[in-house]
């Protein structure tokens, strides 16, 4: 017999729930088998933590003396986005400072960029505001210039349409000669490196592959505070490849998060410069799994050796997609976290962009909130699309770009 959210929350309320991390369930799951670990278990903790471009935060900075309506604000000389009500802005993660010389002196170091405004934020520093207005008859001001800190603000909601990805590429470079600079990093010519950016067995949408527990309205860990799914996240692709235990073989599901900034850390929120590349916010989010019945417990008893992805070439794949050849091959999360892989006949390093340690910290967090009655799950209010809806991520087709 299954159990409902609803008795799990009875239990947390109670004090008598059991709740465990992806990385003990994995054991409970190998020792006991499913059924068992589905008796005995309420809820899984699961954690993530790495750069997460698509990220950023809608601030409402409160009326200025005289009124004045937004035309062009920037936070320590990063833009951000005005097209909103009056005094409302958007800054986004990935937007770097409008002195930065980008890559005119190749690579770039990206010094400061959004996500190093939200980490300031939230750090309690203060933070210049700088603004240009038009002027109206009922927004007067033409522009100002002053500091602002968190706690001034009206509202601060951290709003990102894509985190948590469910599996991703390794990313390698088979140039001959060449260092690539990319969001995975710095790839060395000749698969002199592999990258990487999962927390594999403690993913949170790696316990959960088909979205049965996941969904609009579910509470979670974000930026060590509370947050929302608001909606599935942009670029999810349920209807990639899967294992006979429903884990994707290749990028596939996302989550749109959402909560309030003021309620976050800089521990789970700081600012990353990818040299050569660009600017990002390393992001944590730890999702609760409730262990429904048989079958959630088999999910969340998944292992690094059981979940796959695939080796991808980004000196041809993304810089050169019309040449690409398709992934290189297929390895598990636990070679990966081994340090080497064998790709093409050669043992290539390994590395990953997320932090491991940092999501076993985050599920740890959140299994200690659970247990302290502090946090409650929350009944999703619709599902995320899942495998069998036909969703899929499709390209933009556009024709040739015609020029003079």
């Amino acid at each position: 017999m299954g159990k409902t959210i609803a008795q799990i929350n009875e239990k947390i309320r109670s004090g008598a729930a059991v709740v465990v991390t992806a990385e003990e369930m994995a054991d409970v799951v190998a020792d006991q088998g499913p059924a068992a670990a589905a008796q005995r278990v309420d809820v899984v903790t699961t954690g993530t933590f790495g750069p997460m471009c698509s990220s950023g935060a809608f601030l409402c900075m409160g009326h200025h003396d005289p009124r004045t309506k937004f035309h062009k604000a920037w936070l320590n000389n990063v833009p951000a986005y005005c097209g909103l009500a009056a005094v409302d802005v958007y800054i986004g993660a990935a937007q770097v400072a409008d002195d930065d010389p980008l890559n005119k002196v190749f690579p770039g170091k990206f010094r400061y960029g959004g996500g190093h405004v939200i980490e300031d934020l939230v750090s309690g520093k203060e933070v210049n505001l700088r603004v240009v207005a038009h002027g109206t008859d009922c927004y007067p001001g033409t522009g100002f210039e002053g500091t602002i800190r968190l706690a001034d603000l009206n509202q601060a909601v951290l709003v990102n349409p894509r985190n948590a990805y469910q599996n991703y590429n390794v990313a390698v470079n088979r140039d001959k000669d060449r260092t690539i600079y990319t969001y995975m990093g710095a790839l060395r010519p000749r698969m002199g490196n592999a990258n990487y950016c999962c927390a594999g067995q403690l993913s949170p949408l790696m316990n959960d592959p088909l979205y049965r527990t996941i969904g609009i309205g579910t509470r979670v860990f974000l930026g060590g505070g509370v947050g929302y799914v608001y909606w599935e996240g942009t670029q999810h692709n349920p209807s990639a490849p899967r294992t006979e235990g429903g884990v994707p073989k290749s990028p596939a599901g996302t989550l749109a998060l959402c909560g309030d900034l003021k309620g976050m850390r800089r521990d789970w929120l700081r600012g990353v410069s990818m040299r050569g590349y660009g600017t990002t916010l390393a992001v944590g989010v730890g999702v609760p799994i409730p262990i429904l019945d048989e079958d959630m417990a088999r999910y969340t008893g998944v292992r690094d050796e059981d979940i796959v992805t695939q080796v991808v070439d980004y000196s041809t794949d993304y810089g050169q997609p019309s040449k690409s050849q398709g992934p290189l091959g297929e390895v598990t999360y636990a070679q990966l976290r081994s340090g080497r892989i064998r790709i093409d006949g050669r043992e290539v390093p390994t590395a990953g962009l997320s932090s491991y340690h940092r999501a076993r910290a985050i599920a740890a967090e959140l299994k200690d909130w659970i247990e302290a009655r502090r946090f409650l799950l929350v009944e999703p209010v619709a599902p995320l699309p899942g495998s069998d809806s036909g969703q899929t991520l499709r390209p933009l087709k556009l024709g040739t770009l015609q020029t003079e």
